[in-house]
């Protein structure tokens, strides 16, 4: 992607504009009703960055258009050497491709772990740097960084990911300016199991199964309770997760596959 490439207009623009056309014409006849369409703005856009499944202000996948009994799996936060490893094994007695949203700082940690996701067969993606929660809410240019930098940092290992999930699945208009300069997209989730951060675990397969349906991003997360006992138990809650999409005839495809785009592409490693 590049700078020149025509950029579709963001709902948020558009809702933008409509609110004050329609203010004007209220304003016209009744002066106290105009700030309403106004304010009803305001608060979408104070509402919008937390659906993670709404492109407001730019453009957001988070799920398949398949129209078929697809699903597809990610996990973000990673790589951990304490969950990585067991997940990975996990996902080739399954036979299941995913693909693993990674912070910078953890990649740079654990090199040999993206080695192992990547001889897996595994897609990796852009999840920032820090994996700081309040990262839309800083600077264009700290969050510049926070994606530029990881990019750089994963060139090394001959990939250069094309999809972004921003922490917590937030985003901002900001993303719709800093996203393309580094060749990526947006690309969120359907469904989630409100896990916090593997933090809640007891009843995280029976909260998916529950509501997952075809054509869904589910996304959970690679990185270890913070009881080192409780890692088993997560262990089994995933496994329970992908053995139970099956019997609900659900097909774990990859995610590129079920979105149509790549999640990565090769690159040329160090100075690329």
């Amino acid at each position: 992607m590049n700078g020149h490439q025509k950029r579709p207009v963001a709902p948020a623009m558009i809702t933008g504009l409509t609110a004050l056309l329609l203010g004007l014409i209220l304003y016209l006849y009744r002066p106290e009703w105009a700030i309403a369409p106004l304010a009803v703005f305001v608060v979408l856009c104070l509402i919008a960055p937390f659906l993670p499944t709404k492109g407001f202000f730019l453009p957001v996948i988070s799920r398949g258009r398949t129209g078929r009994a697809f699903v597809a799996v990610t996990f973000d936060d990673g790589p951990d050497p304490v969950t990585t490893g067991p997940l990975l094994e996990l996902l080739d007695r399954h036979e299941i491709k995913a693909a693993f949203f990674v912070t910078g700082e953890n990649a740079e940690r654990h090199s040999d772990l993206i080695a192992a996701i990547l001889e897996k067969g595994h897609d990796i993606g852009n999840h920032s740097y820090c994996h700081d929660p309040l990262l839309m809410l800083r600077s264009c240019r700290r969050i510049r960084c926070e994606i530029a930098s990881t990019q750089i940092l994963l060139r090394r290992f001959g990939i250069a990911p094309i999809a972004f999930r921003p922490p917590v699945g937030i985003t901002n208009p900001k993303l719709a300016a800093i996203l393309p300069e580094e060749g990526l997209y947006a690309l969120n989730f359907s469904c989630r199991g409100n896990d916090f951060g593997n933090r809640r675990l007891r009843g995280l397969s029976r909260r998916i199964l529950k509501k997952v349906k075809q054509d869904d991003i589910i996304m959970l997360h690679d990185i270890r309770p913070r009881r080192q006992t409780a890692v088993n138990v997560w262990l089994r809650q995933v496994d329970s997760i992908l053995s139970g999409l099956r019997d609900k005839g659900l097909q774990i495809i990859p995610p590129a596959e079920l979105i149509g785009r790549p999640i990565m592409s090769k690159s040329d490693g160090i100075g690329s």
